[in-house]
């Protein structure tokens, strides 16, 4: 037996196992993933069953709450996404200095994550409270006057980001210091022995090299506060008059509370297509130059 053959024999006897293991995963994403995108498409043209073409987009584009709902998406992500990512980066950036408690620091930080984030929102929602709350209560020790928090239509959106960001800052936390653990040590030291100082190597070594992980992280983040619905369900319904009325919540009270589905899956593929668009944007900005070439 010449070596092609045996080559063949070997390939011949593995496909099983590849099939093993491939078909899994290839169901999950037909069943679960293709079929009922594509089921949501077709919805999205009816009304109770009832073909009725492009109606449900029209409405969707000239009714005020999906508008107002679309803007208030946009704008949450638009602030929430750099200051989680920058913030995460920042402390990543501490905790591989090496500096005494970065253990004890480590841990408070990841603390958050492995609390689920309907609990995150009951107890912040306790803190929040205009009367007899937490934070208020701190504010007043430093002379501030009490806030309204999740009351107030100007204060609401940010308060969601703030719980939002409790949590989603140590989780993408741990993927930057992953990244930064990736990045050869001997880069530094020749950059050292050339008299760069910390911000030039920084600029110059640290992020050029981080720009993989923090695509991955500025992407997986946007999708994450795109879908973003606890919270909001528990503390707020969208309210005070629509402030908080991110688009996954639209969704829901048009599917279970008005019981239009047909809206709600024509809103499902408005917002794929807002996620897509703005992620591809997003790699296309952060792709490095081996990427590129």
């Amino acid at each position: 037996m010449n070596l092609s053959t045996l080559k063949s024999s070997v390939a011949g006897r593995e496909w099983p196992v590849v099939l093993a293991f491939i078909l899994p995963a290839v169901f999950v994403l037909v069943f679960l993933r293709l079929v009922p995108g594509i089921q949501g498409l077709i919805h999205s043209f009816q009304v109770k069953g009832s073909f009725v073409g492009f109606s449900n987009y029209r409405y969707l584009f000239t009714h005020q709450n999906a508008l107002n709902s679309i803007q208030v998406t946009l704008w949450f992500n638009l602030v929430i996404n750099p200051f989680q990512i920058l913030v995460a980066f920042m402390i990543a950036l501490l905790l591989e200095q090496k500096l005494p408690g970065t253990d004890i620091f480590r841990i408070i930080i990841f603390v958050p994550i492995a609390v689920p984030l309907a609990v995150s929102s009951i107890i912040w929602g306790v803190a929040f409270r205009p009367d007899d709350g937490l934070i208020n209560a701190l504010l007043q020790l430093m002379r501030i006057p009490p806030q309204q928090w999740l009351t107030s239509t100007k204060q609401a959106l940010y308060s969601i980001m703030i719980l939002a960001s409790w949590v989603g800052v140590g989780y993408w936390m741990i993927f930057l210091v992953a990244g930064l653990k990736n990045i050869p040590e001997s880069y530094y030291e020749s950059a050292a022995i050339d008299g760069a100082n910390y911000l030039q190597a920084l600029f110059q070594i640290t992020v050029p090299l981080m720009k993989r992980p923090l695509a991955f992280v500025l992407v997986a983040d946007t999708v994450s506060n795109f879908l973003l619905f606890p919270p909001i369900q528990i503390l707020t319904q969208g309210g005070p008059e629509n402030s908080t009325n991110l688009f996954m919540n639209e969704i829901y009270t048009n599917a279970f509370k008005y019981g239009d589905y047909g809206l709600a899956y024509a809103e499902t593929i408005v917002l794929i297509g807002l996620m897509l668009v703005i992620v591809s944007i997003q790699f296309h900005l952060l792709k490095s130059e081996e990427d590129k070439a």
